[in-house]
């Protein structure tokens, strides 16, 4: 029985011991190494960069007004289409004192010297239909009743304007009524009713009543890098991708690039402008952001790989291409145009051929 159980014994640790044999010996057999491939691809390279912006109206008028005073109506609100001549707000004139002043003193002297010049005109009219004095002496106090009654009305007009803005020569014609000045949409009204606003003039802006713009012609205003902006010229085509409007792009032709830079954020950076080819079925408002692509080359239907697949020695560049399984040759090859993920090739490869991918992780070409 003794003799037994130490024949079992001896028979185990002879298992346990052959096992452990072949299990290191297993181990450290090296594996065959399975590399990752990919086949080159027809499709279009597009080099292109990016400009940052917004779209805005080409015509955008500011609207101020002609004469002094407070908002007394407003006839318009954002969004409302409107034509030239159209009424936007009216302004009640709150006349200067001094100038109001003067103004009624002037037309009291002119009443007064008009009274006279009348006296006399009539006194030598008399005497003139008599014969006792020559045309001459009734021509002189006739000018003088004329220049009289011209400076009463001058005078008239004057207070006229600084009262009420207008004359009663002009009729409907008034400084006090805003209108448009081009046809379009209004896109802010800045003022309120009862706000006092400042005219126009030599040494003064004036207060906006009204923004209005052309709606249906806007153009992309946007800023370009140095280093890109000596690949652009005028009639470049540009896709737009405005943030506010989703799954949609509008066209767009280059027309002008600033002959001057402008530091921004430690880069100098130039203004472009491009008319945009607009949609009747979506409505851009202005002030929208938009990213402009700009197509600097293009290539259609060429034969590519994906970047991750080069490899350089030197100045020269080769893949890796599969001739058997497992087995890897290295090939020069002529590259073109790449976008950043694909690189065009122009010789030195064929469409079959299998490529090995250095490093698994790289995500493959992109078609």
């Amino acid at each position: 029985m003794k003799a037994a159980i130490r024949i079992i014994i001896g028979i185990l640790i002879a298992v346990i011991f052959i096992g452990t044999i072949v299990f290191l010996y297993n181990k450290s057999q090296k594996k065959p190494e399975v590399f990752q491939t990919q086949s080159p691809v027809i499709t279009n390279i597009v080099r292109k960069t990016v400009a940052t912006g917004s779209v805005v109206p080409r015509r955008e008028i500011e609207i101020k007004p002609k004469v002094s005073g407070i908002i007394e109506e407003l006839y318009v609100e954002p969004g409302n289409r409107i034509r030239r001549g159209d009424k936007i707000a009216r302004v009640r004139i709150i006349p200067n004192m001094v100038n109001l002043n003067a103004a009624e003193s002037r037309v009291t002297r002119a009443k007064i010297s008009l009274d006279n010049a009348q006296t006399e005109y009539n006194r030598y009219q008399e005497l003139y239909s008599k014969k006792v004095v020559p045309a001459s002496d009734f021509q002189k106090y006739e000018l003088a009743w004329r220049n009289a009654k011209e400076e009463l009305a001058d005078a008239q007009n004057n207070l006229d304007l600084i009262k009420e803005g207008q004359t009663r020569a002009s009729g409907q014609a008034t400084n006090t009524i805003v209108t448009s000045t081009i046809e379009g949409m209004i896109l802010a009204v800045p003022v309120e009713v009862g706000k006092s606003v400042i005219e126009s003039n030599t040494f003064n802006d004036g207060t906006t009543i009204a923004t209005v713009a052309d709606m249906g012609e806007m153009i992309f205003k946007g800023k370009i890098d140095e280093t890109e902006v000596g690949k652009l010229h005028e009639g470049m085509p540009l896709i737009l991708t405005i943030g506010a409007i989703d799954n949609f792009t509008f066209d767009a032709s280059l027309e002008h690039i600033s002959p001057k830079g402008v530091l921004e954020n430690g880069a100098i950076q130039f203004e472009i402008k491009a008319a945009v080819k607009l949609r009747d079925d979506i409505f851009v408002r202005a002030g929208y952001s938009a990213n402009a692509d700009i197509v600097l080359q293009r290539v259609d239907s060429v034969l590519a790989i994906g970047e991750n697949l080069l490899q350089f020695e030197k100045d020269s560049a080769f893949v890796e291409v599969e001739k058997a399984p497992g087995q890897f040759e290295k090939i020069f090859i002529k590259t073109g145009l790449s976008d950043g993920i694909n690189i065009e090739v122009k010789s030195g490869l064929k469409k079959e051929d299998k490529i090995k991918v250095p490093n698994v992780n790289t995500p493959p070409a992109q078609q």
